[in-house]
């Protein structure tokens, strides 16, 4: 029988420094010598974003699992911050100073709305932060100068358009606007808009309503005075709860064309079955078809009993592609260089394909190229940090959301 071998730390260190010497640098040397990476979560734990926070922290968290299960990223376990923004700005300036100036991260994932991810940006731009969000708004791409924020949800421009073209399709003539006074909605309301009437169409009526009021009469009165047999709602639950009630209270005959995010079974909860039936639902769908959503989704489901949803698959992807950036750039590359490999770890056509951190890593660590194929999308980035998810257009029926086609996502 072999006896077990007996090393102090000087021969260790000796040992070490001679496989080193020949070239061969042993795991446990790796791990020894790399720093834990500090990753800051800023997720909408409460506010309207309450819905869909806590599942983002819980992918966040899976992923973290799964890369320090392998030994972290080039050897760097990754330690978790997370802070709740409260889907405010104000509180996510504050939130964000903590875990750069207290925490000390070098990237923060997470972020959820437009307007978060628009507070935040100067701050960590200025701190030369990484940053990965879902955020929709145009001004996300325009603001990125520094290329630091990667966009994992389709921009409202995008939303905007994909509205338009399905209303379209369905044969509506007299379409208007409705939308909450925020950079995300009202980007989306101009671009259908802008899409609508670049093809010779006109919309019936345009308004921006304030958010937090207790009725919407108003707003819904002057809207509907237009006689549209459609109207683009770009709102929240919250006041899309209210609008709809009232609207159903009207009695006149209109169809809705709305986000996902919002127009969902919990909508169909808080207003019934009648008031929601022919609502369209347009929304980014995670890859369902790629080994990554199978593999994240089976942990996800075991974790919390419930399926993903996109914003939880974005949120596993935002982990994995930032650890094999990481793994890339190796144990004691900066913020810089690690940003500098996001585009090489999901690069279309100059990898092999890789569904997970561990299938990737022993790749990168055997000195070939990656494509990681998200659970979320095909991860493609633009020239701006962003990629667009496939649309899956739904339609409410008797209270379930019933999916009609995907759309190809195209950045």
């Amino acid at each position: 029988m072999t006896q077990p071998t007996t090393l102090s730390r000087r021969g260790f260190i000796a040992a070490s420094a001679a496989l080193a010497a020949c070239g061969v640098v042993p795991s446990l040397v790796r791990a020894q010598s790399a720093q834990p990476f500090r990753l800051g979560a800023l997720n909408s734990i409460t506010g309207v974003g309450g819905p869909y926070g806590p599942a983002m922290l819980e992918a966040i968290k899976i992923a973290i699992d799964e890369v320090n299960a392998a030994g972290g990223a080039a050897g760097r376990k990754i330690q978790l911050y997370a802070e709740d923004d409260q889907t405010k700005p104000d509180a996510a300036v504050l939130a964000v100073k903590k875990l750069i100036e207290i925490n000390k991260v070098e990237a923060v994932v997470g972020i959820w709305p437009s307007s978060v991810g628009l507070a935040a940006m100067p701050i960590t731009n200025a701190a030369g932060l990484i940053t990965m969000n879902t955020c929709g708004a145009p001004e996300m791409l325009t603001e990125n100068k520094l290329g630091l924020a990667w966009m994992y949800q389709a921009s409202n421009a995008v939303f905007g358009r994909a509205f338009a073209e399905v209303a379209r399709q369905r044969g509506f003539k007299r379409p208007a606007v409705m939308a909450f006074n925020n950079s995300t909605f009202v980007g989306q309301a101009n671009y259908f808009r802008d899409a609508w009437q670049e093809k010779g169409g006109k919309v019936s009526a345009f308004t921006i309503y304030e958010p937090n009021q207790t009725t919407y009469r108003t707003e819904l009165t002057k809207v509907l005075a237009s006689k549209p047999d459609v109207i683009s709602l770009s709102a929240y639950r919250p006041d899309a709860t209210i609008i709809l009630k009232e609207w159903f209270q009207t009695g006149q005959d209109c169809k809705f064309i709305m986000p996902g995010w919002t127009a969902n079974e919990d909508l169909v909860k808080a207003l019934g079955k009648e008031a929601t039936e022919g609502i369209i639902s347009i929304s980014n769908v995670a890859a369902h078809e790629h080994q990554a959503y199978k593999t994240f989704a089976a942990e996800f489901r075991k974790r919390t009993k419930r399926e993903p949803d996109i914003f939880a698959s974005q949120s596993y992807d935002m982990v994995i592609t930032l650890a094999l950036a990481i793994e890339a750039a190796g144990p004691t590359a900066d913020v810089a260089a690690i940003n500098g490999k996001i585009r090489a770890v999901t690069a279309q056509g100059g990898g092999e394909k890789v569904s997970g951190f561990a299938q990737g890593q022993a790749l990168l660590r055997a000195g070939k190229p990656v494509d990681y194929d998200g659970a979320s999308s095909r991860l493609d980035f633009g020239k701006q940090g962003e990629t667009v998810p496939d649309f899956g257009v739904f339609d409410i029926r008797d209270g379930k959301l019933v999916l009609k086609e995907v759309i190809a996502g195209q950045v």
